[in-house]
C-alpha cells in the first residue's frame, strides 16, 4: 500500500480509535509518524492520542491528569514531563545512618518530591491513622512547556532554603541519584544560559550557538574536551567543598506563599480539597518562577550581584584563586588586568578568601604541593585534579544525576559507595501468584499487632522490604529491614530480618486464638524459616529458628520459636500514608540528600516543626 493511502486510512479513523491504536506506540514512535505528512502531523498532535500516552506512564490517575493538564500547554507537554520523571519514582536508601535512610519519590502537583520517612514510633492508632513522620528531600517541578525544575531541600540556621539546579536525563534502568556539581559553558556574549535538561532548542538558538562555537578556535574546543573530568573523580574533599560552596550561594529562601502543601491530602472534602489544590497551584508557580529568575548570582569580578540564572555560578575568580594557590595558570585569554575589589569584606570577597583556603587545601590533597614525587603521581593516579574539573565550565551549578551502575547486593541490599552522596533504588516486585508477598511492609513488634502497653507506650515502627531468592533448588523469602524507630539502632541498615523457605510447611501452631479487637484468629499458611538473633556481632548477626505466619487478612506474622518474640506485618502503600502524613522540616542540604556520617541513633530527633507541634515520643531518642 502506498504511503498516501496509509495516511487516508488513519484521517479515516475517528479520533477515539485513532488514540487506542497510538497506545502500541511509544512517544518516540508518535513523533516519528508525525514526520511522515502535514496530514498526520495534525492527527498525532490531538490531545487524546498524548492524553492516553500520559495514562500509560501510570504516575498518577485520570483524574489527577486532568488536574495536571490545566498548568501545563498541552498533554503532549505533560507526557514530556512524565517520561523525565517516571524512572525517579520508587524507594530510594542510603546506608547511613543505620536507623534507615528511606526516601520515596511520589506524585505531587505537576511535579515529583523526594520524602524521607523518618525513624519513629508509633502511637496507640497503629500505622494506618496515626501519621507518619516525614521530611522532604527534593523536587521535581514541571514548567508548563514540561521542561523540569529541580530544587534540593535543606535547613540553616533555622530557615528553610530551596537550593535550585538542573536535572539530566535517566535512563529507564536507573538504580542510583547522584548529587553532583557541573561545570557549564557562558555563552551567547556573556549571557548565562540556562541549560534545561529534557529541552531541546529551538532553531534560531541552535543557530546562535553554531555560530558562537564557529567563533572559538579549535585549539581552544580540543583543550575543553581534553580539560572535561567527571565530577566522581575527584577527591571526596573536592566534591564536598563544591557542594558546600554551591549550596551557599545558590539557596534561595522559602516565601511565605510557598509554605504550602507539596502534595494533594489523602480525602477530597470538597471545599477544603479545592482550597488545597489551590495553594498547590499557586505554590508550583511561585516555584517554577523562582528556578528561572530566582536570587541573584555573585559577581567575584566587582563584589556586585547579577540577575541572572539561580542555578549557576561563575567560575572565573574560583579558577584564579586556584591559580594563585598552586601556581597552575588556565589558557583562557581572560583579562587579568583588573582592579583589586576593595578591602571591605563584602560577600564576595568573603567567597573569594574561602575558596583559596578551601583550593590550597585541596591542592595538597591531589598532589601538588607534596613534597615527594612519588606521592604525587599516586595522588594523581587515583584522583582527577580540581583545575581540570573547572577548566571544563565558566560557571557551576548542582546537578541531580540518575545513573545506571552495576550493583552487587545481599540479600536484596545495595552494596553501597561510602564517600559517594547518592541514593540507590530498592528494586520493587509486583506481587505475582508465585510471589504474592512481594513489595513493601511495615510493622512492630509484640501481640496485638501495634498495640501499646503500660511498659511500651510507643510500638518501633519497622519497614521491610520482602523479595524472592532462589538458592539450591529452594525458594526463599526475605524480608530486608529498610527502616527501624528504635532508640539506639539493634539491626544494621539491610539485615534479613527473617528469612523462609515457602516451600517447607511450618509444624508450629499459631499461640494466640484472638487479635487485639477479639476477634478470632485464622491462619492460611505457614512457612518454617530462621528470624536474626545476636550470633556474630552488629554487622553480622546470627539467627535462630521460627516460623511465618499468613492470616486469612493478607497480615504475616514472624515468630521465634525459642523466644516467642512476634513481627507483626502488613502491606503498606507510602503515598497514601504520606499524603495523611506530617511533614517536619529537613536536615542541611548536602546531609539532607544524602547523610554520609556513620551513626547508630536518629539523627532526625529534636528537629523542631514549623508547622505542628509534634510529640517527642514519636522520635526515636537517645537519651
Amino acid at each position: 500500500m502506498s504511503e498516501s493511502c496509509c495516511s487516508a486510512l488513519f484521517l479515516a479513523l475517528p479520533d477515539d480509535v485513532f488514540s487506542i491504536i497510538t497506545r502500541i506506540l511509544s512517544p518516540r514512535d508518535i513523533c516519528s509518524l508525525a514526520l511522515c505528512c502535514r496530514s498526520l502531523s495534525a492527527l498525532v498532535a490531538s490531545e487524546k492520542v498524548w492524553f492516553a500516552q500520559c495514562e500509560m506512564v501510570g504516575i498518577v490517575s485520570h483524574g489527577e491528569l486532568i488536574e495536571w493538564r490545566e498548568a501545563v500547554s498541552s498533554y503532549k507537554a505533560l507526557c514530556r514531563f512524565l517520561y523525565c520523571v517516571q524512572p525517579l519514582m520508587g524507594i530510594w536508601v542510603h546506608q547511613n545512618p543505620e536507623l534507615g535512610n528511606v526516601v520515596y519519590v511520589m506524585p505531587g502537583f505537576v511535579s515529583v518530591v523526594g520524602c524521607r520517612i523518618l525513624p519513629q514510633e508509633l502511637g496507640p492508632s497503629g500505622i494506618e491513622e496515626d501519621p507518619i513522620l516525614w521530611a522532604p528531600v527534593f523536587e521535581v517541578l514541571g514548567d508548563c512547556d514540561g521542561s523540569t525544575a529541580f530544587f534540593l531541600h535543606g535547613r540553616e540556621k533555622g530557615k528553610s532554603y530551596l537550593y535550585p539546579g538542573s536535572v539530566k536525563p535517566a535512563d529507564r534502568t536507573c538504580n542510583v541519584l547522584l548529587l553532583e556539581v557541573e561545570p557549564r559553558l557562558r555563552k551567547d556574549g556573556g549571557k548565562l544560559l540556562y541549560s534545561k535538561s529534557f529541552v531541546q532548542p529551538d532553531k534560531e538558538q541552535s543557530r546562535k550557538i553554531s555560530r558562537s562555537n564557529g567563533r572559538s578556535s579549535r585549539s581552544q574546543r580540543n583543550l575543553q574536551n581534553e580539560a572535561t573530568v567527571s565530577f566522581s573523580r575527584l577527591a571526596f574533599s573536592d566534591r564536598r567543598k563544591l557542594l558546600e560552596i554551591v549550596t551557599s550561594q545558590v539557596r534561595l529562601e522559602v516565601p511565605q506563599t510557598a509554605n504550602g502543601p507539596l502534595f494533594p491530602p489523602m480525602r477530597a472534602d470538597g471545599e477544603n480539597y479545592h482550597k488545597d489544590m489551590m495553594r498547590l497551584c499557586e505554590r508550583r508557580s511561585i516555584l517554577v518562577q523562582m528556578h528561572k529568575t530566582g536570587g541573584d548570582l555573585i559577581d567575584w569580578n566587582t563584589d556586585t550581584q547579577l540577575s541572572s540564572d539561580p542555578t549557576q555560578l561563575e567560575l572565573s575568580e574560583i579558577r584564579r584563586s586556584f591559580d594563585r594557590s598552586s601556581g597552575f595558570h588556565f589558557s583562557n585569554n581572560e583579562d587579568d588586568g583588573r582592579t583589586q575589589c576593595k578591602s571591605r569584606k563584602t560577600i564576595g570577597r568573603y567567597f573569594r578568601d574561602s575558596i583559596s583556603q578551601i583550593l590550597g587545601k585541596s591542592t595538597s590533597i591531589n598532589g601538588n604541593h607534596a613534597t615527594s614525587k612519588n606521592s604525587s603521581s599516586s595522588s594523581d593516579n587515583k584522583y582527577a585534579q580540581l583545575h581540570e574539573f573547572l577548566r571544563s565550565g565558566d560557571t557551576i551549578g548542582l546537578t541531580l544525576q540518575p545513573s545506571n551502575v552495576r550493583l552487587s547486593s545481599y540479600r536484596a541490599w545495595p552494596n553501597m559507595h561510602d564517600s559517594r552522596f547518592a541514593l540507590y533504588k530498592l528494586p520493587m516486585r509486583v506481587p505475582t501468584a508465585e510471589q504474592e508477598f512481594a513489595g513493601l511492609w511495615g510493622g512492630t513488634f509484640g501481640w496485638p499487632p501495634g498495640r501499646p502497653t503500660e511498659e511500651k507506650p510507643g510500638k518501633a515502627l519497622f519497614f521491610l522490604l520482602l523479595s524472592y531468592e532462589k538458592s539450591e533448588g529452594q525458594r526463599n523469602l526475605i524480608a530486608t529491614k529498610i527502616l527501624e524507630g528504635t532508640h539506639y539502632v539493634l539491626h544494621p541498615n539491610g539485615s534479613a530480618m527473617f528469612m523462609v523457605n515457602i516451600d517447607e510447611p511450618s509444624p508450629d501452631s499459631f499461640p494466640w486464638d484472638k487479635d487485639g479487637d477479639s476477634l478470632p484468629v485464622n491462619i492460611r499458611h505457614a512457612f518454617l524459616g530462621e528470624g536474626i538473633a545476636n550470633g556474630y556481632g552488629f554487622r553480622y548477626p546470627g539467627s535462630k529458628p521460627g516460623s511465618l505466619f499468613v492470616f486469612e487478612n493478607g497480615n504475616l506474622a514472624f515468630i521465634w520459636k525459642e523466644s516467642k518474640a512476634v513481627l507483626t506485618l502488613q502491606r503498606l502503600n507510602l503515598q497514601e500514608l504520606l499524603r495523611k502524613g506530617e511533614e517536619v522540616a529537613a536536615l542541611p542540604p548536602i546531609a539532607n540528600f544524602s547523610y554520609l556520617t556513620k551513626s547508630y541513633s536518629n539523627v532526625f530527633a529534636g528537629i523542631p516543626n514549623t508547622s505542628n507541634c509534634l510529640s517527642s515520643a514519636r522520635f526515636a531518642v537517645v537519651p
